[in-house]
């Protein structure tokens, strides 16, 4: 009984832990354990209220009651002071979670549904939102540049990030490789600051349906997963378009085990079909997709990541 109860408080839990994040609770935790009373009055928020939403945490092991009414962080809260994750936090349980509870068996998205508008025209009309995607998406940086290394690099490559975000990604890489040049490829209204950028690092709008700049390496991190397989064979097949013969496609991707060992992809996949109809994918369904865009899978690499070649 208790995980099917675990599971049906779960929205109640996404939604606590977003509000925390809207509200700043980690951060003004920073220094040490503070009386609710004192938080609610930073944030705006009802002390009962944040209180009764701290206490609920607390007993997860997220935020610790240390006496009647004052709160500190644990190692778990303090996940939310680490890249992106207070922004994840927010999304999970603001617009996200409103989408999900519109899911339903039809297969299609619920996001439009419920906003009105798909998920990637939605965040173009709200800029305040886009900015926390694109933060949110700065969360387990260092985890992904990690799995990119895992691969071997001949160190002066020029790398494509394809809807490569602000750029945290790429720039990261490039200070491992100081021969390496990058471009990071992203939408106009991508939120980023080009003035932290080496000269080795360049931006360049446009979408991905459209066209991609040449390079060495092409490297799309969570791309794929938020689209259907048509839309995701149409993306790599403008890759491909703009592929050196010789070039290489890396793939920073969850592959579905066929197995019920737990697995976050397995929820997450639930997440893509929300937003935009999109989809975790088995390593079978993965060779397929590849393959219908003119790409050859080399490897499947024990880190997260799936290695392409263009098809002769």
């Amino acid at each position: 009984m208790t995980t099917v109860w675990d599971a049906l408080r779960g929205g109640l839990m996404t939604r606590a832990l977003g509000l925390a994040a809207e509200h700043g609770v980690a951060d003004a935790l920073r220094d040490g354990p503070v009386p609710v009373e004192e938080l609610a009055a930073r944030s705006g928020a009802d002390p009962d209220t944040l209180h009764r939403i701290l206490r609920a945490l607390a007993s997860d092991g997220i935020f610790e009651e240390v006496e009647p009414g004052v709160f500190a962080n644990t190692e778990e809260s303090e996940a939310l002071l680490e890249d992106g994750w207070d922004a994840f936090a927010r999304l999970f349980g603001g617009v996200w979670l409103r989408a999900v509870a519109g899911l339903d068996a039809t297969g299609e998205a619920s996001f439009p549904r419920v906003f009105g508008d798909e998920f990637w025209s939605w965040l173009r009309e709200h800029p305040d939102e886009r900015a926390a995607f694109d933060r949110a998406m700065e969360q387990n940086w260092q985890r992904r540049i990690e799995r990119l290394d895992a691969v071997g690099w001949r160190g002066d490559e020029t790398v494509v990030d394809v809807g490569g975000g602000n750029g945290t990604h790429l720039g990261a890489l490039l200070e491992r490789h100081p021969e390496m040049r990058g471009i990071v490829f992203d939408l106009p209204e991508t939120v980023r600051n080009e003035a932290s950028f080496s000269e080795r690092l360049t931006f360049v709008e446009g979408s991905f349906f459209d066209r991609v700049p040449g390079g060495d390496v092409h490297v799309l991190s969570t791309i794929l997963h938020d689209w259907d397989d048509e839309s995701a064979r149409r993306i790599l097949e403008t890759v491909r378009v703009a592929a050196a013969p010789d070039g290489r496609l890396l793939l920073v991707e969850s592959v579905i085990e066929p197995d019920n060992e737990p697995a976050g992809a397995k929820w997450l996949d639930l997440l893509m079909l929300v937003i935009a109809a999109g989809r975790e994918r088995t390593e079978v369904e993965w060779r397929a997709l590849l393959a219908a865009a003119g790409w050859q899978p080399v490897q499947f690499h024990e880190a997260g990541v799936i290695e392409a070649r263009p098809c002769r």
